[in-house]
């Protein structure tokens, strides 16, 4: 499995992160994607990703964090993308469920980093909480190479639009409980081509650790949730979600879907 979206660079993880790690790689998960927020956090990010092989980063600002963020962090991230070259741009995005975020500070920054992002040929990791219209538009415009609609929660025909534009959806915690009902019919009704596995952790815990801090070993409960509403084998949706992240986040494919880890490493 592949954990498309685990912020393993916080400082939830800061006391106990390599026994975490090794939990997780014993649960199975193969390569942790590691997406950014804030231009502070990269460095660190950079330097956890580098110890290990099978952590990949992505440089980006997220749109929740808008008060951290300054004009100057854009050529930072330029910079930052020309030296280190990321697996992806992320986590970047639009958050309109936050009624005190600037809506028109948080376009503006969207639209500069898909630009960075199309100009520098990576695919981007998105935030997305009741902007899904807003978004595609922003991506028809920007025409970037792809990417994941992390914790996807729009329509069936939202689903299909992003599809259309090269994305794949990241299924997460959510999905475990019963009470998710319309994500739980929408995971099942998606071509399977569509969806990508992940936990956001430290946030958006499974049902069985509710109100615990999330973890990336725990992707296997996400796993399960989605062999049982689509009534098939977790091992060939486990191999089948690896490969669909294999294709739209191109660094990845590297990674041995026999489960024994990468077979090779991409430069970060």
């Amino acid at each position: 499995m592949i954990d498309t979206h685990c912020h393993l660079d916080v400082a939830e993880f800061d006391a106990d992160r390599a026994a975490v790690l090794a939990r997780a790689r014993a649960a199975g998960v193969a390569a942790i994607v590691v997406p950014a927020i804030h231009a502070e956090g990269w460095n660190g990010l950079l330097a956890l990703c580098d110890s290990a092989e099978d952590l990949y980063p992505a440089l980006g600002l997220h749109p929740v964090y808008l008060d951290r963020h300054s004009a100057s962090d854009l050529d930072g991230l330029e910079r930052a993308i020309a030296g280190h070259r990321p697996l992806a741009v992320g986590e970047i995005g639009l958050d309109h469920y936050l009624p005190e975020l600037d809506r028109a500070r948080q376009q503006t920054l969207l639209e500069a980093q898909l630009s960075i992002a199309r100009d520098a040929d990576l695919p981007v990791l998105l935030h997305v909480r009741k902007a899904h219209e807003e978004m595609l538009a922003a991506l028809r415009r920007a025409r970037v190479k792809g990417g994941i609609a992390h914790a996807f929660n729009g329509s069936l025909q939202q689903a299909q639009q992003y599809l259309d534009l090269g994305f794949r959806l990241g299924f997460g915690g959510m999905l475990t409980f019963t009470r998710s009902s319309r994500l739980r019919r929408l995971a099942a009704e998606l071509p399977v081509e569509a969806i990508v596995l992940e936990t956001d952790a430290p946030d958006m815990t499974v049902a069985a650790h509710r109100g615990e801090r999330n973890s990336p070993e725990y992707l296997p409960d996400v796993l399960q949730a989605l062999a049982e509403v689509r009534g098939e084998s977790p091992d060939v949706l486990a191999a089948l979600t690896t490969e669909n992240a294999g294709a739209v986040l191109p660094g990845l494919d590297g990674i041995d879907r026999s489960g024994s880890g990468r077979v090779s490493a991409p430069p970060i």
